[in-house]
């Protein structure tokens, strides 16, 4: 391991951690790199689905204390919060699909809204919590130019219900920041974090590009696509997540005060790439060999990229896997995965592996 793992083992160990939204795919690698690191866990989450990443990792083992409970219940987070005493809390818990929300808009709202401001609200009474951060997303931003990376200045905005609910979480919690979090006599940092389209082994949602070729492949079925020209920053899921946790040690080191609230964990221009460009990668691997192009009614930012210096600069933080290694480290969890059931280590091993580079 380096120097940047030692650095970070030598702090998280021993330390109480909550993560809403736990049993869900990027919060199930947050929590075995925890786990790694010797964190004392909570998790509040909504029961996970039966086929997840968390079932076949048997995350639950390793979590301290299990709460399955909907995050838009305020009495409960609050109580939960306060029986496990935690001082630094991840909230990962939400809505987190674009096509979901076409279908299911108020769901989408409340969860990624009221669920950001229940979880402020209740740690506002816990005197155990130090620091907080708040994923959100690449797609809260007001889309203006293409072929422009956004900071952490430019306008919110977002024209589908995903990227409208995000973009008010993230002026929710500036207000809870400005009205409760900033003043003097309290404890309790607050950062908001946005990375970008986060792909890696275990991911099982639909209507996701990365997960949509791995069942295809598995399956041996036409693979379906939508927006083939449409560009993203690609990223594994372990990158964001190793910057989630500088950035709330930094907080609870107090060593960000005069830094504003939001963070981007975005790739290098090489991983901003277009959706056909993922599927010549994947070609080159022999993962596909018949692809449909299906029509969508729904509106999807064409051009998304992030500018990530901020994060680079005062976290020191920085993208280890190209788009290359990236996608080469999902087969090859896939292939692990239909060899060996210990789900688990394949995700330990990468993390390790990660660390080493």
């Amino acid at each position: 391991m380096n120097k940047s793992y030692n650095d970070l083992n030598n702090f998280w160990k021993n330390k109480k951690v909550f993560v809403t939204g736990h049993t869900g795919f990027k919060g199930t690698w947050l929590t075995i790199l925890l786990n790694l690191l010797g964190s004392k866990i909570y998790g509040y989450s909504l029961k996970p689905e039966r086929i997840s990443l968390f079932n076949q990792t048997n995350s639950s083992k390793i979590v301290y204390k299990n709460f399955y409970n909907n995050i838009c219940d305020l009495k409960k987070i609050k109580k939960k919060l306060l029986i496990s005493k935690p001082q630094i809390i991840f909230h990962l818990a939400a809505q987190p699909l674009v096509i979901d929300s076409f279908q299911h808009p108020l769901n989408t709202f409340n969860t990624n809204v009221i669920g950001t401001l229940n979880l402020l609200e209740a740690a506002k009474s816990v005197k155990s919590v130090k620091s907080i951060v708040i994923i959100t997303t690449d797609k809260v931003y007001k889309i203006k130019k293409k072929n422009r990376n956004y900071i952490e200045t430019d306008e919110l905005g977002g024209k589908d219900p995903y990227s409208a609910s995000k973009a008010c979480a993230e002026i929710s919690v500036y207000s809870y920041i400005e009205s409760f979090f900033k003043k003097n006599t309290s404890r309790i940092k607050v950062a908001t974090a946005r990375s970008g389209n986060v792909i890696g082994g275990g991911d099982y949602s639909k209507n996701r590009l990365i997960p949509d070729i791995i069942r295809a492949f598995n399956q041996k079925k036409i693979l379906e696509i939508r927006n083939p020209s449409h560009i993203r920053p690609w990223q594994h899921v372990i990158e964001p997540i190793c910057g989630y946790l500088m950035l709330a040690q930094k907080q609870y080191l107090n060593k960000l005060s005069e830094l504003d609230h939001a963070w981007n964990f975005g790739p290098k221009k090489t991983n901003f790439i277009t959706v056909n460009q993922i599927i010549s990668q994947f070609k080159n691997f022999n993962m596909i060999k018949r692809v449909k192009i299906k029509e969508s009614k729904d509106i999807e930012t064409e051009i998304l990229k992030l500018n990530s210096k901020k994060a680079i600069k005062h976290l020191n933080w920085k993208q280890k896997w190209n788009i290359n290694l990236t996608l080469k480290k999902i087969i090859e969890w896939n292939n692990l995965a239909k060899q060996n059931n210990d789900f688990k280590k394949i995700c330990e091993k990468q993390i390790t592996e990660y660390f080493k580079k």
